[in-house]
């Protein structure tokens, strides 16, 4: 895919985070889950449960501590379930890793608004990033993966998967018009976005589809 065209097709992208964490975002860049677990320098056993297992809920990871940071739940890929969906000799542990080391965009607002709405969230307020891909696009080029799936996701159908749903964007398969032959559900980095506060336009507090406050 070119890369003028992802931009064109989804000139903002989407991050969904937890309530409140819009500053430390701001101070510290967007993490994956792997690059929190480092900068707190979470090691051995306890560091397996956060990375490399099913978190079936949030997770403090120095809980009461000044530090703290909280890894979102993975409700929508349990073990058993991935078992099902997984592809290529993948297991469910690698699979966890994999989605662990990345941070994750939605490329269009309807997929956010979606998870947003879901039963497990809806109730709940976010902080949610909008990013300008005219600048952040280019800038981690390199770094992106393009999926065409909520590779976070096995219900309602374990839809099956693989490490090669990720594509470069050069690799992301299109049609002679030069648009993609599957519709980008994802936009994923590679770790972190260290200097993430330089792309984004707008940060909401939201309940479902309800915007409480514009934050940032």
């Amino acid at each position: 895919m070119d890369l003028d065209k992802l931009i064109e097709l989804y000139p903002r992208v989407y991050h969904m985070a937890e309530r409140g964490a819009w500053e430390s975002i701001r101070t510290h860049g967007l993490m994956s889950a792997t690059a929190v677990l480092d900068h707190l320098a979470i090691e051995g056993g306890d560091r397996a449960r956060f990375e490399s297992e099913h978190r079936n809920q949030k997770m403090d990871v120095r809980a009461g501590h000044p530090s703290n940071i909280v890894l979102r739940d993975q409700k929508p890929m349990p073990e058993g379930r991935l078992i099902q969906a997984l592809t290529d000799g993948t297991t469910p542990r690698q699979w966890y890793e994999l989605i662990n080391h990345k941070v994750f965009f939605w490329a269009e607002e309807q997929r956010l608004h979606r998870l947003l709405g879901a039963r497990d969230y809806r109730r709940l307020e976010h902080d949610v990033l909008t990013l300008d891909s005219a600048t952040f696009v280019p800038a981690y080029a390199e770094a992106i993966w393009l999926c065409h799936m909520n590779s976070g996701n096995t219900w309602p159908m374990p839809h099956r998967r693989g490490t090669e749903i990720f594509r470069r964007i050069p690799d992301y398969p299109v049609k002679r018009s030069g648009k993609p032959i599957k519709t980008v559900v994802e936009l994923v980095v590679d770790y972190a976005v260290p200097n993430i506060a330089e792309y984004v336009v707008e940060v909401r507090r939201m309940r479902g589809s309800e915007i409480l406050e514009v934050i940032g």
